[in-house]
């Protein structure tokens, strides 16, 4: 084999390779778009289903905050006695109750809408037992103690229900 004939098989080879590794890229760009084509169909048919769901969630979320607001929450558990100290422990012990019924909706909420309601929930609790501290000495005072410390200030449930609504809105 001469000089001249490596080259003329290196000319006919050159274009053949050059064809090749064009059409290998095109190959590959499209099956990357196809894969990415179909992991978008993907995710938008678990958002169909995926949606109601965390709706749903933020929801019973909502109806939690309601539940503990504090002048709902006063006006629905009466007192059974007059012991201050039972009453206190009986609004509390209805808070957790209403929260550990919704501890699964965690996995459908973000982690920041999660620890704005932990938030509320522990601000109410505070709000409850500061009030207990006070000089109330029955259990119907306690009550009218607690409604009147909250009396000029928003309920941290409505500081939370207010987010929920907000990350609500964001996912349209």
């Amino acid at each position: 084999m001469t000089g001249d004939d490596i080259f003329q098989l290196f000319g006919f080879l050159l274009p053949a390779v050059v064809t090749g590794a064009v059409a290998f890229y095109f190959f590959r760009m499209h099956t990357n778009n196809e894969e990415g084509r179909r992991r978008y169909l993907l995710h938008k048919e678990s958002q169909k289903n995926v949606l109601p769901i965390r709706l749903q969630a933020y929801e019973r979320m909502a109806l939690f905050l309601e539940r503990i607001n504090i002048t709902s929450l006063v006006v629905r558990v009466a007192p059974q006695s007059n012991d201050k100290g039972k009453y206190e422990n009986l609004l509390i012990s209805n808070i957790e109750k209403e929260f550990d019924h919704n501890l699964a909706q965690q996995i459908y909420i973000s982690n920041e809408c999660w620890n704005i309601i932990k938030a509320a929930k522990g601000a109410t609790i505070q709000i409850i037992r500061k009030a207990a501290m006070s000089e109330a000495d029955s259990a119907d005072k306690l009550r009218e103690g607690i409604l009147n410390e909250t009396m000029d200030m928003q309920s941290p449930s409505a500081t939370a229900l207010a987010y929920i609504k907000k990350e609500i809105s964001e996912l349209w």
